[in-house]
């Protein structure tokens, strides 16, 4: 049962969105093999004189028709897609039938495999999206969506991470729809602000306040990486984030690809600058033998002790569902953006996020991956929370919460994004090798040039 809010929520956004969305269609083009639709059912068409493919859905052409959509969100996501999309739904008269799994990748997998792929698809990992598009699967959305109509709402870092290696070249293989912003830094507001602490907006202000927690007795980081299989990917977003501030894009981008080695001097530098901090017990709470022992979502629990155990802990905005009922946001903790090194890499943002991809040409489901590109139907999920918007129209004001609406602010500001590294690494890379050898690391058990090479000698060939 859908909430009055967020059905008044939902019609209030299609009342916008009916205003905003205007023609341009890209000239039709020939389906790849991979991607033809049954014989049933009509390939898709953006011509001039007809409109865009949302223009014609909301106009009632595809009305009756049924989307079938598969994803990773389940439980209250569900509930929360679901209020989104009746907007969708409302004003087209077309059924969007969703599934959400927690076995996603296992799903979507066996999907494909046995011909049954879904109409739509949310991927969480856009390298896993990359394995379909590379085998012909995902069909290109530049043929069928007009590129001018949706560039300019995305920063060029989203449609660049969108481009992928087709079966026959590059293709638009998905859109960007919610994201998490990781690139954060979360301290227990009250008492920091007691202290008479200044929010550091450089990396020199973040190390002296460092030292200057020290100085006055106390321990700066809550850090702990503990997750079980997957101990360590949070050692591996600090070196994603300090990828970011020390070296270019582009080596981020060769380093994703294997191009960089992790022997190299630009990704030794980018673990050596995180080691400076982790590897002194002074500055890290239960000191460096704690840190692989800790539950991440314990680690920045301590904060919130009186007085605080420890003041500053970088993690991305899930983090505060591990705060507890207690704390208060904006009162007991605040966040802010982690300082870049330097100027000349502007202000990165690490990033993760759902990106929708269509395994089908039907038109109204290419209609409803065009409706996901404009920020304003986003807009009763935003309201409800948990769904950060990548697009430049999105309203600051439509957040349901001052947390997230800042999150969301540091995202619309970025100079640049790039997704989490080790989701776009090869598995037994991201979610092996670098998980494990860099946990390796920070217990001490072997030095750094060991624990590069060791990754380097899992990639690949």
């Amino acid at each position: 049962m859908k909430s009055p809010i967020r059905l008044a929520s939902a019609m209030a956004a299609f009342a916008l969105i009916v205003t905003a969305c205007s023609g341009g269609g890209a000239s039709p083009s020939a389906s790849s093999a991979a991607s033809q639709p049954a014989a049933s059912e009509p390939a898709a068409s953006a011509s001039a004189e007809a409109g865009s493919l949302l223009d014609r859905a909301l106009a009632g052409e595809f009305k009756g028709k049924v989307i079938t959509a598969l994803g990773p969100f389940t439980d209250e996501d569900t509930v929360k897609f679901e209020a989104m999309v009746k907007v969708f739904e409302d004003a087209t008269g077309i059924d969007v039938q969703y599934e959400g799994t927690k076995e996603f990748e296992a799903t979507i997998g066996a999907r494909v495999d046995g011909g049954t792929a879904p109409d739509v698809v949310d991927f969480p990992q856009p390298g896993l999206l990359a394995n379909f598009a590379k085998a012909g699967k995902i069909t290109d959305l530049n043929k069928f969506i007009d590129p001018a109509s949706y560039k300019d709402n995305y920063n060029p870092s989203w449609l660049d991470m969108a481009t992928m290696a087709g079966a026959s070249g590059d293709i638009m293989a998905g859109v960007w729809e919610r994201v998490n912003g990781k690139s954060l830094v979360w301290y227990p507001k009250k008492a920091f602000d007691a202290a008479g602490y200044t929010v550091p907006t450089t990396w020199d202000e973040l190390i002296a306040l460092q030292d200057k927690i020290k100085a006055d007795g106390d321990t700066p980081w809550c850090i702990g990486i503990e997750s079980g299989a997957a101990t360590g990917w949070a050692a591996t977003d600090w070196i994603e984030d300090l990828m970011l501030r020390t070296t270019s894009l582009e080596n981020y981008d060769k380093w994703v690809k294997g191009e960089l080695k992790f022997d190299s001097p630009e990704v030794k530098k980018a673990v050596q600058t995180m080691a400076d901090i982790w590897l002194d017990d002074a500055n890290v709470n239960g000191g460096v033998k704690s840190i692989v022992t800790t539950f991440f979502g314990d680690a920045p629990v301590p904060m919130f002790a009186n007085p605080p155990k420890c003041w500053l802990h970088r993690q991305g905005n899930f983090i505060t569902s591990f705060f507890g009922d207690g704390p208060v946001a904006g009162t007991d903790y605040d966040f802010f953006y982690l300082p870049p090194i330097g100027t000349e890499l502007g202000k990165p943002v690490l990033v993760a996020g759902d990106i929708w991809a269509a395994f089908t040409e039907k038109p109204e489901a290419l209609a409803l991956l065009e409706w996901y590109t404009k920020g304003e139907h986003l807009k009763p999920w935003m309201a409800a929370g948990g769904a950060i918007a990548p697009h430049k129209d999105a309203d600051l004001a439509w957040y349901g919460s001052d947390i997230e609406r800042k999150v969301g602010q540091i995202i619309q500001e970025a100079t640049a994004v790039r997704f989490d590294a080790s989701d776009l690494m090869p598995g037994q890379v991201g979610a092996g090798s670098f998980w494990k050898e860099i946990t390796s690391f920070i217990s001490g058990s072997q030095d750094l040039d060991t624990t590069m090479k060791n990754i380097d000698a899992t990639f690949p060939q």
